[in-house]
């Protein structure tokens, strides 16, 4: 099949080659784009907590004086233990997919020179670190010892636990134990580090930055109180949920309970990924629609093409073309089109991402989504113009003399 006719064929039809070609282009750059963002939406959605969520919930307060705080931790552990299928009840500031507690810069030095970025803490009581089913991977759990009063946000000096992440983030390819960092005038000392613990509100940062977490052990008081972490077998939990919701206004009538976030891990995730889902299943549409809409007007121009040269198609196969010569040159000339749209779309796409990048925080796309986006456009052309090419091809030779 000689390009050159083609070529030339396609000159006399510019602006409708150039439409196409900017449509192609178009749909290009919004799907390499889009399946980036629902890429990285899909993964954010199963990043793994660390915690034993299908065992888990969670129990917030509002409204309460922090002067009854010990009473009121009192009297809600004690309340919610005795509800049957509690197999343990601990003060925490927060779960992942809960509420936000406490997130705050850390140095490597006390003179806050060597800032090394921004984890989230997590407070609790004896007995926290293995209620939520953290998976040691070096060093050991806090002792009875470890845990101290909590001044501010946690404990003034503390011995801590990190993940595994964050370890290595903080110190690459060392031994993390026995290190330490600070925040203020807040000393920590690292104890254990733990395979996985994801932050409470995870953000676009990727999720790496999503298990930048510490541990710290606490002891209940009136920074650390209304808000508590129930454990039960996966059957019982939802029944337990329900009836310690309900056993709140009982055991802490001078508290509110608040209905926002207290609930079983399992569904706080749900709640938690509702604005990613619907993300997703948007950008699902956009591309289904915009692959829609590029394929049917590669059949409508297509279509036009072969009513327009019908007579020079007839002639063609009077001089001894055959049909599949006829379909060949139909996709040629579309593959030329769509590769000239996907030239263009690349481009598109790489500026629309590092907009995206500069503007909204969205991770940088992967360069093997551009072969694979044209991949899929090249396959779409084909199919697109294959029917128009086809009654291209069953045009009779005999349409040549009817035409003279």
């Amino acid at each position: 099949m000689q390009i050159q006719p083609i070529l030339a064929a396609l000159r006399k039809h510019r602006l409708a080659t150039v439409l196409i070609a900017m449509e192609i282009a178009l749909a290009c750059a919004v799907l390499c784009n889009a399946c980036s963002m629902i890429a990285s939406r899909l993964s954010a959605m199963h990043i793994d907590s660390g915690v034993d969520e299908a065992s888990l919930g969670f129990i917030a307060l509002q409204g309460f004086d922090p002067k009854t705080a010990n009473d009121l931790n009192a009297r809600v552990v004690s309340g919610l233990r005795a509800i049957s299928g509690v197999q343990s009840v601990h003060v925490i500031n927060s779960v992942p997919f809960g509420p936000q507690a406490g997130a705050t810069g850390i140095t490597l030095d006390q003179a806050g020179k060597q800032f090394r970025g921004v984890p989230e803490f997590y407070v609790g009581d004896p007995g926290t670190p293995e209620a939520l089913g953290l998976q040691l991977v070096a060093g050991r759990m806090p002792a009875a010892d470890d845990y101290q009063p909590v001044k501010n946000f946690v404990p003034a000096s503390s011995r801590v636990l990190i993940t595994r992440t964050l370890a290595e983030h903080l110190w690459p390819g060392e031994n993390a134990l026995g290190k330490e960092f600070w925040t203020g005038p807040f000393h920590f000392r690292v104890i254990g580090v733990v395979a996985n613990l994801s932050v409470q509100q995870y953000d676009e940062e990727g999720e790496q930055g999503a298990q930048w977490t510490v541990f710290a052990p606490g002891l209940p008081g009136p920074q650390l109180a209304g808000t508590y972490l129930i454990r039960a077998n996966p059957q019982d939990l939802d029944r337990v949920m329900t009836e310690a919701k309900a056993a709140i206004a009982r055991i802490a009538p001078d508290a509110v309970l608040d209905y926002e976030w207290s609930d079983t891990l399992p569904a706080l995730r749900t709640k938690f990924f509702r604005t990613d889902r619907a993300m997703t299943g948007l950008l699902v549409g956009v591309i289904v629609a915009l692959l829609g809409v590029t394929a049917f007007g590669i059949v409508g121009l297509a279509s036009f093409w072969v009513a327009q040269r019908r007579k020079q198609i007839g002639i063609r196969r009077a001089l001894g073309a055959t049909r599949a010569d006829i379909l060949r040159y139909f996709q040629t000339e579309n593959f030329l089109i769509v590769s000239f749209g996907i030239v263009l779309g690349i481009v598109l796409a790489i500026g629309i991402n590092l907009a995206l990048m500069k503007w909204f925080e969205v991770s940088r796309l992967p360069l093997w989504y551009l072969p694979v986006g044209a991949l899929v456009l090249w396959g779409l052309g084909q199919l697109a113009v294959l029917a128009p090419a086809l009654r291209a091809a069953a045009v009779p030779p005999v349409v040549a003399t009817r035409s003279v």
